[in-house]
């Protein structure tokens, strides 16, 4: 079972470090049927519930393109999640991992990635399937599914680059 805020066996909490300001800006919410940590699903599913990003001005323009896609990337802020294991026991079992090791929401920097299905985008209001976190989450990015993307600028040296 996903729990709240409690530590496990085996798990490691740390005192963390004072934050120092990336320049994060939330440029949308993302709309969910979960309310509750409890009922949340661990990773998005293709065929999942139909879920609402909602896109803030001024970056509805930015928009543009991204219906030809059908599969984007959708990064947030996991608002709701703990920042200060790293150790973690998800089984519960009193073994631990790191939390590097894991994709567990409770991470220095909560940030959330999802590969979602796009089903359609209106005004500034994107439907998909296959997110994986509550109701009113802050949105941080939108991207083309990178399997699905070829770069549009022109090459540069370091694309070429291999090892040896």
């Amino acid at each position: 079972m996903v729990r709240l805020n409690e530590i496990r066996a085996g798990e490691v909490a740390v005192a963390a470090p004072e934050a120092d300001d990336a320049g994060l800006v939330y440029i949308g919410r993302i709309h969910t049927p979960w309310t509750d940590r409890l009922a949340c699903p661990r990773q998005g599913r293709p065929d999942g519930p139909s879920c609402r990003i909602e896109l803030f001005e001024p970056w509805v323009a930015a928009l543009d393109g991204l219906a030809a896609f059908a599969r984007i990337e959708v990064l947030y802020w996991l608002d709701a999640s703990r920042r200060d294991l790293v150790r973690q026991s998800p089984a519960n079992d009193g073994t631990t991992r790191g939390t590097f090791a894991l994709r567990s929401p409770v991470r220095p920097n909560p940030i959330g990635t999802s590969i979602a299905t796009l089903v359609i985008i209106e005004g500034n209001i994107l439907t998909v399937r296959g997110l994986d976190c509550l109701d009113g989450t802050p949105l941080l990015d939108l991207k083309p599914d990178r399997t699905l993307f070829t770069p549009i600028a022109p090459p540069q040296p370091g694309d070429f680059e291999t090892e040896g």
